[in-house]
């Protein structure tokens, strides 16, 4: 199993995946054939004009838009793109893709998420950010990694006046009902996740929690899964 999970596809001065672009070469050294997902966003046709533009732009990748699941069987890689994390899981139990993606990553296709198309790969979306616009059949994901991702992880601002919940006090909500870990994933940042070890990209560190416990800053070199959390 072979993923790239990114917390956003645009990091401030930066364009669209530019910040990631030498990461998911890497990811597709050899391949040239990529499936990409677009259901996150309303829009899908000019959604999967956009990364076809961006893809031909990183060294002549051929995209194919996924509008069900025969049309992941022949790619050599996938890519589900952000937008609206609920949107996205529901179309994808609407076209059955959930179990057509799980067979191609665990044969060992990569598999490439930005945003949602990251939240995707935790066991469920329960700790994305997005509002719930759709109500998906369930909140069971792909369940690639043991561990909950919130993408777009932003760190309480001291000078700030506003008084609603900080992202960690509402990650500390999820873990007073559920014990599955959360690893909070910063802008800028990615996991590599290869078989069973996991690598932190970026220039930052990851934060971690688990119930019961206080988040802990964590930086990942090819730590094993089993251990990490």
């Amino acid at each position: 199993m072979r993923l790239l999970l990114i917390s956003s596809s645009v990091v401030h001065g930066y364009g669209f995946l530019d910040h990631s672009e030498p990461d998911i070469r890497r990811i597709l050294e050899g391949r040239r054939s990529v499936a990409f997902v677009p259901f996150a966003q309303h829009d899908h046709d000019a959604y999967a004009a956009r990364v076809r533009e961006r893809f031909d732009a990183m060294g002549g990748f051929s995209i194919t838009q996924v509008r069900e699941k025969k049309d992941i069987e022949s790619a050599e890689a996938i890519f589900v793109g952000g937008g609206n994390t609920f949107r996205l899981l529901d179309r994808m139990y609407a076209t059955d893709l959930l179990d057509a993606i799980r067979a191609r990553v665990k044969d060992g296709i990569p598999y490439i998420g930005s945003s949602a198309g990251t939240n995707i790969a935790a066991p469920t979306i329960k700790t994305t950010n997005d509002m719930p616009i759709v109500f998906p059949p369930s909140f069971d994901a792909l369940g690639f990694v043991p561990f909950q991702i919130n993408p777009h992880y932003l760190d309480p601002d001291p000078g700030s006046t506003h008084k609603g919940e900080t992202r960690e006090e509402r990650l500390r909500e999820y873990l007073e009902e559920n014990t599955v870990p959360v690893v909070g994933l910063r802008e800028g940042c990615s996991l590599w996740v290869e078989d069973d070890r996991i690598t932190l990209l970026g220039e930052k560190t990851a934060r971690l929690f688990r119930r019961g416990e206080d988040p802990e800053e964590v930086v990942w070199s090819a730590v094993a899964l089993t251990t990490a959390l």
